[in-house]
């Protein structure tokens, strides 16, 4: 029997995209990716996140006129969500859920996207162009004004050490659990929801720093790291410079699924047994997510225009959930 084993060399040499070192744990980066999803569905289901909850939530939203071509995109973008939402309840009727817990990821995503791209919308008239703008938009049009309703309205205001401790502290109040064990609580699952946010805030500072390594102020000042006042002052302002909230962590969370994990998602004999509830869950966040997303555009569009948009829908559906009974 041969004695090769992909995960050993990958360990040991790398690969062309990363040294050994980069190569995440098996330990930690498949019980994490599960584990996180798992909490965000205890998190929608504990805290009642669904429309009705979140049409309430939103009473005091104002009616805006929108052009046609924004309430296009609007409604494009809602039917987006809830076609990913529709793929990944039925991706959680296959038996073995290695085989599409991938591709059950980057659904989750882009009907996270798509849903906080209605969301921008219905709210400026806006459309941002790139995954990135989208995530920051929406991070300073919705989360900093305390317009997106639990689970997902955490955000740190700035990725400098001291303020991400300082705001992370109430976050980590909540409850304190390991990413690696699964939550089986409320106060557990806050707490993989805040390892998640400290994980992801360290994520974004590494890619900072690595962007500010190329500048030529940095490369002016010949150092080779952030242990002088000056490099150090470089990277602080540009950690300063980035918020980040929960479209960061889907982003995140999707490129991991996408690169960096994905070896995880479809290696080792134990796997489909970690994921037996994975669909679902990524089901479960996804449809509070838009569950939100529907209520806060249903305020903004109007009665009439979201009662028209919802009957269309039925009506004409290629897809097997109903927008009526997701979002009425």
């Amino acid at each position: 029997m041969s004695d090769f084993s992909l995960y050993t060399r990958m360990r040991d040499h790398g690969t062309l995209a990363e040294t050994p070192q980069d190569i995440p744990d098996a330990r930690f980066a498949l019980p994490s990716t599960v584990n996180w999803m798992r909490a965000l569905a205890i998190l929608v289901t504990e805290l009642d996140l669904d429309f009705a909850a979140a049409a309430r939530a939103y009473c005091g939203v104002h009616r805006r006129a929108l052009t046609d071509r924004e309430l296009n995109s609007v409604c494009e973008q809602l039917l987006f969500a809830l076609h990913q939402l529709s793929s990944l309840r039925a991706l959680a009727t296959v038996s073995n859920k290695a085989d599409v817990a991938r591709i059950g990821i980057i659904a989750w995503y882009y009907g996270v996207y798509g849903a906080a791209s209605a969301m921008i919308a219905a709210g400026d008239g806006s459309f941002p162009d790139t995954h990135a703008a989208t995530a920051q938009q929406w991070g300073h049009q919705f989360v900093a004004k305390g317009l997106v309703l639990p689970p997902f309205g955490d955000r740190l205001s700035s990725l400098r050490a001291d303020l991400v401790e300082q705001e992370l502290a109430p976050i980590r109040a909540r409850g304190k659990h390991s990413l690696t064990v699964a939550p089986a609580s409320l106060e557990q699952a806050w707490g993989c929801h805040a390892e998640y946010l400290a994980g992801t805030a360290k994520w974004e500072q590494w890619n900072i720093q690595q962007r500010v390594r190329e500048t030529k102020e940095f490369k002016a000042l010949g150092a080779d790291s952030f242990r002088t006042a000056a490099a150090r002052a470089l990277r602080d302002a540009a950690f300063s410079r980035r918020g980040m909230a929960f479209l960061h962590e889907a982003s995140r969370y999707r490129g991991k699924a996408n690169y960096r994990d994905s070896i995880y998602l479809a290696y080792g004999r134990s796997v489909p047994r970690t994921l037996g509830s994975f669909l679902d869950d990524l089901a479960i966040a996804l449809g509070g997510f838009a569950a939100m997303a529907a209520g806060y555009v249903s305020r903004r569009i109007g009665r009439e225009a979201w009662i028209a948009f919802i009957e269309d829908l039925e009506q004409k559906r290629s897809i097997t959930i109903s927008p009526k009974d997701e979002w009425s």
